[in-house]
């Protein structure tokens, strides 16, 4: 199976940077879109960005032009980059991806993972 690995994550003043990855593994074939959700305590999980393979992005407004996605396709492999970190921003960031696995001979499954989550605090 395709799994996800957040890392990243910490406490870091308001207006700091942190940069999360998430590296899938597995026996992946391919993997379509990647982002990034996050939940807050007492809130629902909300997308904060995804990124085609292609490259193309897409940001919640919250967030727009202080966070950039990336990916590298070759290491399969998703970043999030947060500058401008704000108190509201603190929550658990999930990352998530729809994956085509390999399981079994001549045969894939399309199944959407997601990560264990990495916990981010904007504290002063």
């Amino acid at each position: 199976q395709v799994q996800l690995v957040e890392s990243g994550g910490g406490l870091v003043q308001p207006g700091g940077s942190l940069r999360l990855s998430c590296v899938a593994s597995g026996s992946i074939v391919s993997i379509n879109i990647m982002g990034w959700y996050r939940q807050a305590p007492g809130k629902q999980r909300e997308s904060v960005a995804s990124i085609g393979g292609g490259g193309t992005a897409n940001y919640a407004d919250s967030v727009k032009g202080r966070f950039t996605i990336s990916r590298d396709n070759a290491k399969n492999t998703v970043y999030l980059q947060m500058n401008g970190l704000k108190f509201e921003d603190t929550a658990v960031y999930y990352c998530n991806a729809g994956a085509w696995e390999k399981v079994a001979t001549n045969t894939q499954s399309f199944r959407e993972v997601w990560g264990q989550g990495t916990l981010v605090t904007v504290s002063s």
